[in-house]
């Protein structure tokens, strides 16, 4: 390891810098996107149980309880029961637009360093072929074949290994975005889903409430 950096030199170490970020980046949205995952029927029957029973309070702390972007989109629609089907549904796109930045964090930086480790292993291949030309013409008329193979041999150790990262920095953010636009697209049907079923459960004691009214004159 240490005869590879010294042949590729200082730009060796910011490759490294950048792969090491990386590799934080791919493991931290593991984890977020490990721990984002959730039954989503089974948390829905939780919470409609509730609601079917106007008891809102238990509701919202149901929707609390659990982890993740969807207690917390449920939890901002329960909260605000009292509002019509339509401004429920500007609720759900409010909180669902708020999981943007937490769904996507990390993932341009990821991208960043795809695009820029390429460059830092051309920046230093080209670094390394000015040394070897420069020995050549301190060398005068001697050209030693050794010597230009070994130079250019050093001087194409960055490229490869910023060709190296950047592939599989972009690979996994290629797979994460994917992961993430998943994730949202639940996280709205959920929204989607607390809606209406609070605007629909209103509607129908609203029209029980009618027909005793009919009743009982």
């Amino acid at each position: 390891m240490s005869e590879l950096i010294s042949q590729g030199g200082p730009i060796i170490l910011l490759q490294g810098i950048l792969a090491f970020l990386a590799l934080v980046y791919v493991l931290e949205r593991l984890l977020f996107f490990q721990g984002a995952k959730a039954n989503t029927a089974h948390f829905l029957l939780g919470i409609s149980n509730h609601i079917r029973q106007k008891a809102y309070a238990e509701a919202v702390h149901e929707s609390k309880r659990a982890p993740g972007p969807y207690s917390r989109v449920a939890s901002a629609i329960t909260s605000r029961h009292y509002l019509n089907r339509s401004e429920l549904a500007e609720v759900a796109k409010e909180a669902a637009r708020m999981e943007i930045p937490r769904i996507e964090r990390h993932l341009r930086p990821l991208l960043a360093i795809a695009l820029l480790a390429p460059l830092l292993g051309m920046l230093g291949t080209v670094l390394g072929l000015l040394d070897v030309f420069s020995d050549l013409k301190d060398q005068g008329n001697t050209f030693s074949t050794l010597l230009f193979s070994k130079g250019i041999f050093e001087a194409l150790i960055t490229t490869a290994i910023g060709l190296a990262i950047s592939s599989a920095s972009y690979l996994f953010y290629l797979w994460m975005v994917g992961k993430a636009k998943r994730l949202l697209h639940r996280i709205e049907l959920v929204g989607i889903e607390m809606t209406h079923m609070i605007a629909d459960s209103k509607e129908q004691r609203q029209v029980l409430s009618f027909r005793e009214g009919i009743e009982k004159s």
